[in-house]
């Protein structure tokens, strides 16, 4: 995931300049990346999810493409992780109708396979938890969005939100501890 050279952030501003042929560029730079975000995630969904990963990864492309303003690699990733997300939960909302899992069934936030949570994590209670979150401290929700929506590692955050590993660390666990919390007192 480094990009030392900062090639997708000066594909990005090309490609805001106007210059068609740096989306091209962009897409086959990043493509296998965000590729590798989304089956990540989806590998921990339900055995039987009808999103696949590239279908995650192309819808999510079309709504970054719709939005074409990143102030960075950095701006872009997270806007990746946050269209997964939004694609993950209206999918989850729109099969929802009698496929709920069993409270019973489900695997509580501390037992989840980093970097993302365990397949029986419901999607739509995580957003709504998520959501509640960004209202109380947006940088945690930002790393929990990141490890769990996009699946990336805590390194990987760490050099997204130009932060250090630590303190990625730290908020993981913050956040994770603030989740297991709320999740619970939402049955």
């Amino acid at each position: 995931m480094t990009d030392s050279s900062g090639e997708v952030t000066r594909l990005l501003t090309r490609w805001q300049g106007g210059e068609d042929d740096a989306q091209q560029e962009l897409v086959g730079l990043v493509y296998d990346e965000l590729r590798r975000i989304a089956r990540n995630y989806m590998r921990r969904e339900r055995s039987d999810h009808t999103l696949q990963a590239t279908a995650l990864v192309n819808e999510a492309f079309l709504r970054l493409l719709r939005q074409a303003t990143f102030n960075d690699r950095a701006h872009f990733f997270r806007a990746a992780a946050q269209a997964m997300r939004r694609i993950l939960v209206d999918h989850a909302r729109r099969t929802r109708a009698g496929t709920r899992i069993p409270r019973e069934e489900q695997l509580p936030l501390e037992l989840a396979t980093e970097p993302a949570l365990a397949p029986r994590t419901e999607v739509l209670e995580l957003d709504q938890a998520l959501s509640k979150l960004a209202e109380l401290d947006p940088e945690l929700a930002q790393v929990v969005e990141l490890r769990c929506f996009a699946g990336l590692t805590i390194r990987e955050v760490a050099e997204i939100l130009e932060v250090s590993e630590a303190t990625v660390s730290r908020e993981w666990r913050m956040a994770k501890g603030w989740l297991r919390q709320e999740l619970a007192s939402s049955t």
